[in-house]
């Protein structure tokens, strides 16, 4: 590796894995629940389903427990 690049897979966990901001956190759990509300009223739609998997994704990303929110 030439010595004027940082060593970027080291810096994996802080880069990819964990948010830069909380408020990314918040606002995927702000997400949720209204997602929750929508599915109470409309049923399960396929755009619905759709969107809680990528929510749910994003807690995963974010080590958020959904079964506490």
């Amino acid at each position: 590796m030439p010595a004027n690049k940082r060593p970027r897979k080291l810096n994996y966990s802080v880069n990819k894995k964990w948010p830069k901001t909380w408020s990314k956190v918040a606002k995927s759990i702000v997400h949720y629940k209204k997602l929750q509300e929508r599915v109470k009223f409309e049923g399960e739609t396929k755009w619905l389903i759709n969107a809680m998997k990528i929510v749910l994704v994003k807690f995963k990303k974010y080590w958020i427990n959904s079964n506490k929110i």
